[in-house]
């Protein structure tokens, strides 16, 4: 990702890294926040939401982000099972200066399976410095 807020191109996709599901996890995760649900089902839906805030928020530490102002259409395309490597990535759909010191950047998320089918996407809205 670019320094500055200037650089960054729309169209632009950013790698956010990539994270197994990983079954202990998987299994402490249903246990504590999803109760009836079985890891034979795979990694409810608010394990894959926890798993692309981690890899955005590792992701965004080096960006010139300041401030998430909302995450919003989140879409989940399925429950990946114990094991599957989850990729992120960052899409640019729009940039809006704000005066001398900031922007608005627009973004989509998505989280692939090995496959490269889709399992959860969002739209972002952030402000990075410029």
């Amino acid at each position: 990702m670019p320094a500055r807020f200037d650089d960054i191109e729309i169209g632009q996709v950013v790698p956010l890294g990539a994270c197994a599901v990983d079954p202990d996890a998987l299994t402490a995760f249903c246990g504590s926040f999803t109760p009836g649900w079985t890891v034979d089902r795979g990694a409810p839906d608010a394990m894959v939401y926890a798993i692309w805030a981690k890899l955005d928020a590792v992701a965004h530490t080096d960006w010139p982000q300041t401030k998430r102002l909302g995450v919003d259409a989140l879409r989940w395309m399925r429950n990946p099972p114990a094991g599957e490597l989850l990729r992120g990535r960052m899409t640019i759909m729009a940039k809006d200066p704000v005066g001398d010191g900031k922007g608005i950047i627009i973004a989509q998320h998505d989280l692939l399976d090995e496959a490269g089918r889709l399992v959860f996407s969002c739209l972002t809205r952030s402000v990075f410095s410029r």
